[in-house]
């Protein structure tokens, strides 16, 4: 079982918290920052992340949450595990069927997959039993002027740098690392954004690795950061399957949440209408 959800490598469906792939001429020690730093991350249990935008809901990423057999019920912000009342997936939101996996490892060709993951919508939104009070909720980025800006990745999950890929064997949660890109693609659903090599890199360019599912990419607005992406999905410079991720031309593929505004605020408001009742689609 867990061969196979290493073999989504190669999207790459990464299952855990934030990660931060680095420059290879850089210091570690220049990515590292402290908790303060984005206090509003939520880390799902065991793997995957979120970003607190509402005192009562969490974003991510679905396949985040829906690849838990067990399902969600805590997620922990500011150090505080917080109790999780209901998942609400987008309507219509389909895992990756397991056939087009093994047929990826068996032809060494990632075409379909790409192709499924591209039309998917890959966003969840978690309800709190209780308002979070001791963090201020992150804004949703609701203009569609995505492309250019520069990004923040933030993260403390695997890491490595862009000359020797992803460590293999690292751990998924470790210290917490920030690093920046440039989106230089838009698509509806998608923001994505590529590892560049340097000199041609950012001083500080990075990338998410695996076990970056759900978390956030960010963009400034008037001094503020406001949450315009969610880590998703990956891919190399051709559609061959990539076991081993985070190496210099790598392109990811974020959920573009000025895409889901409307989805995100109807689902709030038509919780805090109805409050107590299931009457929103894609409830789980």
């Amino acid at each position: 079982m867990l061969s196979k959800s290493l073999c989504l490598v190669l999207l790459v469906l990464s299952f855990s918290a934030s990660a931060v792939v680095i420059r290879d001429d850089v210091d570690d020690a220049k990515y590292r920052v402290a908790d303060a730093e984005l206090p509003a991350l939520a880390d799902i249990p065991t793997e995957g992340q979120g970003v607190l935008i509402d005192p009562r809901w969490v974003i991510t990423a679905a396949h985040a949450v829906t690849w838990q057999s067990g399902g969600i019920n805590e997620v922990t912000i500011n150090h505080v595990p917080r109790h999780v009342e209901r998942v609400v997936l987008y309507p219509g939101y389909q895992k990756l069927p397991q056939p087009l996996v093994d047929k990826a490892l068996k032809t060494n060709d990632a075409t379909q997959i790409i192709a499924f993951l591209s039309a998917s919508n890959d966003v969840a939104l978690l309800k709190l039993s209780e308002p979070v009070t001791d963090v201020a909720p992150i804004a949703i980025y609701r203009k569609n002027e995505e492309l250019g800006k520069i990004i923040k990745i933030v993260g403390k999950g695997a890491t490595g740098t862009g000359a020797s890929g992803q460590v293999a064997s690292g751990a998924h949660r470790t210290a917490l690392r920030r690093a920046f890109n440039k989106i230089i693609g838009v698509q509806d659903r998608w923001l994505c954004y590529t590892f560049h090599k340097p000199p041609s890199a950012l001083p500080l360019e990075g990338i998410s690795g695996d076990g970056d599912s759900g978390g956030p990419v960010l963009i400034q607005v008037n001094g503020q950061w406001q949450v315009a992406g969610l880590v998703s999905w990956k891919r190399g410079k051709d559609n061959s399957i990539l076991m081993h991720p985070g190496f210099y031309g790598q392109t990811n593929y974020n959920v573009r949440l000025s895409h889901y505004a409307k989805w995100i605020d109807n689902v709030i408001l038509t919780d805090k209408t109805h409050s107590g009742s299931s009457t929103v689609d894609g409830e789980n």
